[in-house]
C-alpha cells in the first residue's frame, strides 16, 4: 500500500450522479459488474459467482470501496449503482509508469452494461478529478486501458489524458494514457 496521499472525500457530486461508498443495497449491483462478461471482456474475464459473493461476505459490501479514493458510482435520482470508479495509486511493481518511483495517481472505472452510453462515465471521472485537483498537488495522474478497448481509449482522449506508451499485462496489450491533475481545476 502507497503511502501517497490519495482523494479523500467520501462523497462527490457529479451533476446527475453521486460518487459514494458501497452500502448494502450495492451488493447485487457489484455481483452483476464482476461477473458478467461483456463488462469485464476487457479487463479478464468474468469472476466466477462463488468468489465475489465469498469476497463481499468476507470484507463486507461497504469494504467493496473502503479504501480512499474508491466509490460507487450511483444515480443521483434512486441511488442505484451504475458503477465504480477509483483513483488510486498503481503500484510500482507493475508495468505502466510515467515517473521513476511510480505510484502514479490512475483512475479506473467500470460501469454496468445498462449504463453504457450514457455519459455517465465521463461525468464520474471529470468529477473525480476535478475533486483531486482541488485537495491534491499537481502531479501525472495515468489511465491504463486494453488497447483493444476502443471505447474507453476514445473516453480517456475525451478526458484529456493522452497515449505515451504501450506494455503488455494480463495477457493483453495495454496502452498507458497520462494527464496532469492541475488539467482538472477550476
Amino acid at each position: 500500500m502507497s503511502h501517497l496521499p490519495t482523494l479523500s472525500a467520501t462523497e462527490i457530486a457529479a451533476g446527475r450522479l453521486l460518487l459514494r461508498k458501497a452500502r448494502d443495497a450495492d451488493r447485487d449491483g457489484l455481483v452483476e459488474l464482476m461477473t458478467d462478461p461483456e463488462v469485464r471482456e476487457h479487463l479478464g474475464g468474468p469472476r466466477p459467482r462463488g468468489d465475489v459473493e465469498r469476497f463481499l461476505d468476507a470484507a463486507g459490501t461497504a469494504g467493496a470501496t473502503a479504501a480512499p479514493g474508491a466509490y460507487v458510482i450511483a444515480d443521483l435520482v434512486t441511488d442505484g449503482l451504475l458503477g465504480t470508479l477509483s483513483l488510486d495509486r498503481r503500484a510500482a511493481g507493475r508495468p505502466g509508469h510515467v515517473t521513476g518511483d511510480g505510484e502514479e495517481l490512475e483512475l479506473s472505472y467500470v460501469l454496468r452494461r445498462a449504463a453504457w452510453g450514457s455519459g455517465f462515465a465521463h461525468e464520474a471521472a471529470s468529477a473525480a478529478l476535478r475533486a483531486a485537483a482541488a485537495e491534491l498537488p499537481d502531479q501525472p495522474v495515468v489511465v491504463v486501458t486494453r488497447t483493444a478497448n476502443g471505447r474507453s481509449l476514445r473516453l480517456a482522449a475525451r478526458l484529456g489524458f493522452r497515449p505515451v506508451a504501450t506494455f503488455e499485462e494480463f495477457g493483453a496489450e495495454q496502452t498507458l494514457g497520462v494527464a496532469a491533475l492541475s488539467g482538472f481545476g477550476g
